[in-house]
């Protein structure tokens, strides 16, 4: 019993992290976006970000 709990822990685990993996590629893509756009759209007196 105790070895089909850890498999199911181990399933349940890299799941999650695979889950969590793909949202942060989606939030990575959507920042790129916003930030080419960003860096199009810009005029050289005035800047929409500070660095």
């Amino acid at each position: 019993m105790v070895p089909l709990l850890l498999l199911l822990l181990v399933i349940l685990i890299l799941f999650g992290a695979g889950f969590a993996v793909q949202a942060l590629w989606w939030i990575a893509l959507a920042v790129l976006v916003v930030w080419l756009l960003g860096f199009f759209k810009r005029t050289e007196s005035a800047r929409w970000y500070r660095w």
